[in-house]
């Protein structure tokens, strides 16, 4: 009894996928989702939605392990694995399509998980390229497993499509350049590339030209420490021993010798796989930071240039202040000293009005009884008036006053009547 082959195309037929639960489910799917995004909806909250449809349906873009995705697809016929590839094809293209515009509304590992499935059934290239672009978007928050992605292109000879990772970061630096991304993001991506390369590097048929390409597309300033791609190289080096001395030295200026903590720089002088010249400049840069570790410090630099600066302002204004306020007590002490000064000198009485000088020999005999109907003393409030006390002094001769004392002195009773 003869059993008769089956024909893919009759398999095709027979199976009539498109009437396929999977198949019906997505377009009721894509109608309801339609319909809650009329009414207003977060993005966050559409993503959600979206990635655990996609998770029940697709498999491969669950957290699922790729080792058990891929023993659970060899375990089907050939027939049966290519009738799910065009469904899987129809399936990720209808997600791509309802995927929220707005970035970061969905993870970007399971972008990543979309990225692999879209590869493997052969997803157009425009959606492909949509997918990767936001990928490159929130490349910061994509874990190491998920950015190893599979070769599936016939014309690759690496195991890891080195190619895409390249796209990814040329992406995401694009951004940066743009200001788009803060620096710690590009910190992240730096310490994921040199993770990648790392993994990358075993390879055998990794080219130097993608290792260095990879490498170099990130900014000088993206990496706080070389270790982590001293560490790649050093595995290429391992895994390609046929690499000639001067592709050594086009890898090696990858490396920032003054970047390498101690322990990678201890390692680096004694790795026979560098060449000479490395290995003196990173020993060169060691000698550096030890004589930098001997060199006595500034005493108390506590505060910055600008901070200095702002206090000895606020000094000198102050004593402007100080000098402002004394100026002025000692003006006024001034003042008083010369007041002080001036009725020491006219004494406590002042001259108003004189009236006549007697001069004869009668008004002499007579004492003071002339005297004190000629002069009179003043008790004005204006006694600090200096224009009075020059009036007084022209009015009041030498020849008055002279008298005037002679008055007091023979007529004591007057001086303490005015006592």
């Amino acid at each position: 009894m003869t059993t008769k082959q089956s024909n893919p195309a009759d398999v095709f037929s027979s199976e009539s996928w498109l009437d396929d639960a999977c198949i019906l489910d997505i377009d009721f799917f894509v109608k309801t989702l339609s319909g809650v995004k009329s009414k207003g909806v977060c993005p966050d909250l559409i993503g959600s939605i979206i990635t655990h449809y996609a998770s029940k349906w697709l498999p491969e873009v669950s957290s699922i392990d790729v080792a058990e995705r891929s023993l659970t697809q060899f375990q089907e016929s050939p027939e049966r694995v290519a009738v799910s590839w065009m469904k899987k094809r129809f399936f990720v293209e209808t997600l791509l399509g309802v995927l929220p515009p707005e970035r970061n509304s969905i993870p970007c590992n399971f972008l990543l998980r979309l990225l692999r499935t879209a590869n493997m059934v052969g997803v157009e290239a425009a959606h492909r390229s949509e997918l990767e672009m936001r990928i490159s978007w929130q490349l910061d928050e994509a874990s190491l497993k998920e950015l190893m992605i599979p070769s599936f292109n016939h014309t690759c000879d690496t195991l890891l499509d080195v190619e895409l990772a390249i796209r990814l970061v040329n992406g995401f630096v694009s951004l940066d350049r743009e200001g788009a991304k803060s620096g710690a993001a590009l910190v992240k991506v730096a310490k994921l590339v040199d993770s990648y390369l790392a993994e990358a590097a075993i390879d055998a048929n990794l080219s130097l030209s993608e290792f260095v390409a990879l490498a170099g597309a990130l900014p000088t300033h993206a990496r706080a420490t070389d270790d982590g791609l001293y560490r790649a190289i050093d595995t290429y080096l391992k895994a390609h021993p046929g690499v000639s001395k001067q592709e050594r030295k086009v890898m090696c200026r990858l490396i920032d010798s003054a970047k390498l903590t101690l322990e990678a720089s201890l390692h680096a002088a004694q790795n026979e796989r560098l060449p000479v010249r490395a290995v003196l400049q990173v020993l060169f840069s060691e000698q550096t930071k030890l004589n930098r570790q001997l060199e006595p410090e500034p005493p108390a630099r506590c505060v910055s240039r600008r901070e200095t600066l702002g206090q000895q302002v606020k000094e000198i204004k102050k004593l402007k202040e100080d000098v402002v306020r004394l100026q002025g007590q000692c003006n006024a002490m001034q003042a008083q000293m010369e007041s002080m000064a001036e009725k020491k000198k006219l004494g406590f009485f002042r001259w108003k009005k004189l009236v006549s000088v007697p001069t004869s020999a009668a008004a002499t005999a007579a004492g003071g009884g002339g005297l004190s109907k000629s002069v009179e003393m003043s008790n004005t409030e204006d006694d600090n008036d200096d224009n009075g006390v020059v009036g007084l002094r022209r009015q009041a001769p030498m020849e008055v006053r002279t008298r005037m004392v002679e008055g007091q002195t023979r007529h004591p009773r007057w001086r303490r009547s005015m006592s």
